[in-house]
């Protein structure tokens, strides 16, 4: 009894997102956890097997590092972003690039879903930007490398697969949208959130390894539930929102103001969290709402 209770409660859901298109952001030190990223990938063929459109946009920093170190070089970050000069950006396509979205694409292949790499180093691109400019304390430009911010989307090629039945996989990586077509490393919030506009998703989901937004960082248990917009504005104003949290909830207000339904802040440790978070009605994460 208590499973057909799961499957009628999920039938509502299914049907309300069927033939719409999710938008999954996949990053943190959740890329290095293989069950997660199994469990995770298994909900994304799941969506896709009933008629909901899972797009998977991936980071990959600490695989990246840890390559860069292997290599000689040294990591290092300007205002949380990854410095990339022209060796570390040869990196970032392999690891990237590459490696991580061909080994999330044959892990959904296993799991009999179906899937395919829209990528800058594997020949069909969907992302394109420009060089990203960050101001220091003065106000004055820094140059950060290969480091861009993405103006414009492909959405048709991204739009054929989902109705072909395959599982887009982007890695966070665009070429520069000036005629040069040189790589850019773009931060994997703001590609996903790009995404999402463009295609006017029906939902956003942060997956990483926090449980959703807290009024207390280190408390697990000052998770809000559900927020709207003007509310989650109140508190950015307040300050009680810090540190990597307020670039990802200014990414979630903008997506809002660019049609995205729903954002979702889910804990991808969770065994099959995003099942729980899309097809049940009390979810187990954070969800924010224009409403």
């Amino acid at each position: 009894m208590l499973k057909a209770d799961v499957l009628i409660e999920a039938m509502r859901w299914i049907r309300q997102h069927r033939g719409k298109i999710s938008v999954i952001k996949m990053g943190g030190s959740l890329m290095e956890d293989p069950i997660a990223i199994d469990h995770l990938l298994l909900d994304a063929v799941f969506m896709e097997s009933v008629g909901t459109h899972p797009v998977i946009v991936h980071g990959g920093g600490a695989a990246i590092s840890a390559a860069m170190t292997q290599a000689g070089i040294q990591p290092r970050f300007v205002q949380g972003r990854r410095h990339t000069d022209t060796a570390s950006l040869e990196i970032v396509k392999e690891v990237l690039g590459k490696e991580i979205s061909n080994s999330l694409v044959q892990k959904i292949t296993d799991l009999e879903g179906q899937a395919k790499v829209l990528s800058v180093t594997l020949g069909t691109n969907v992302l394109y930007g420009n060089k990203l400019l960050l101001p220091d304390e003065n106000d004055v430009p820094v140059d950060m490398g290969w480091v861009g911010n993405v103006t414009r989307i492909d959405t048709q090629t991204i739009l054929d697969l989902c109705e072909n039945g395959i599982i887009p996989v982007i890695p966070s990586i665009a070429l520069m949208d000036d005629g040069s077509n040189h790589p850019l490393n773009v931060n994997a919030d703001t590609a996903a959130t790009a995404v999402a506009k463009a295609l006017r998703a029906e939902k956003l989901v942060f997956v990483s390894e926090v449980n959703g937004l807290r009024t207390n960082p280190d408390d697990p248990n000052s998770m809000i539930e559900s927020i709207n917009a003007e509310k989650a504005r109140e508190l950015l104003a307040s300050g009680i929102i810090v540190g990597g949290m307020i670039p990802k909830i200014q990414a979630c207000l903008d997506s809002l103001d660019h049609g995205v339904k729903k954002i979702h802040i889910i804990n991808g440790r969770l065994r099959h969290s995003l099942l729980l978070e899309i097809f049940t009605s009390m979810g187990i994460g954070t969800e924010i709402t224009d409403f």
